[in-house]
């Protein structure tokens, strides 16, 4: 039935004539889907962007103080904080207060230290800055009195934007209450507030604000225990 059908049809189409031009226009159909088809036929990939570091522009952003205060701290932090031969703790937080930084009375700073910019600290009493500590200030921070910050710990006011090209800068400064511990190794992020005697265990890495009376344990911290002093 289907082949007597299809049979009839053939023969209507040359009987009327019309059979080269069927033909032809068959013919240049299938040249245009030899031509379109693979185009068509290719799934379209979004073009993903990348970062452009040599687009990095952070003009908007100041630290403060004038060029030749800058060069000057680049090379006293080098000489006589970043190091391990001057260990008179009394110069050296007179040559913090000589650039600005309030640092309260009985304040001691280990070896190793590494300030970013002294005039942008602003420390309590009885502090203790332990060795190769990094504080990175950017801008203005806050660290109370009685607050330990252990060996090797890092205190964060810097970020970027991953998701610009330009890879923009971020700024954001932190606050540590009075008695807070930072633990060795621990990671402060910018912008995060540690309040009264909360505690950032070794190697953690804060990365939102830590409560009060309160341990805080891991990547990223979270509370683990209640901290009571007897």
């Amino acid at each position: 039935m289907i082949c007597d059908f299809i049979s009839k049809i053939y023969k209507f189409i040359f009987d009327s004539g019309a059979g080269p031009i069927l033909c032809a226009l068959l013919y240049a159909f299938l040249c245009l889907r030899c031509i379109f088809a693979p185009a068509m036929m290719t799934p379209q990939v979004k073009k993903i962007r990348q970062t452009d570091l040599s687009a990095y522009d952070n003009t908007p952003f100041h630290p403060g103080g004038t060029a030749v205060k800058r060069i000057l701290w680049f090379y006293v932090n080098a000489l006589f904080f970043k190091t391990s031969l001057l260990p008179s703790n009394k110069f050296k937080v007179f040559l913090l207060r000589a650039f600005g930084a309030k640092i309260g009375e009985g304040v001691t700073v280990k070896p190793g230290v590494n300030i970013k910019y002294a005039w942008h600290l602003n420390i309590g009493n009885n502090t203790w800055i332990g060795e190769n500590v990094w504080i990175d200030c950017l801008l203005p921070v806050s660290i109370g009195s009685n607050v330990c910050l252990s060996q090797g710990a890092i205190l964060l006011t810097g970020n970027h934007n991953y998701k610009k090209v330009t890879f923009d800068l971020i700024v954001s400064g932190f606050r540590l209450e009075d008695g807070v511990w930072i633990g060795t190794g621990a990671i402060v992020n910018p912008g995060i507030t540690a309040a009264s005697h909360a505690v950032l265990t070794s190697g953690s890495v804060a990365t939102a604000d830590l409560g009060p009376y309160s341990v805080y344990q891991g990547n990223p911290a979270v509370k683990v225990r209640d901290r009571v002093i007897g």
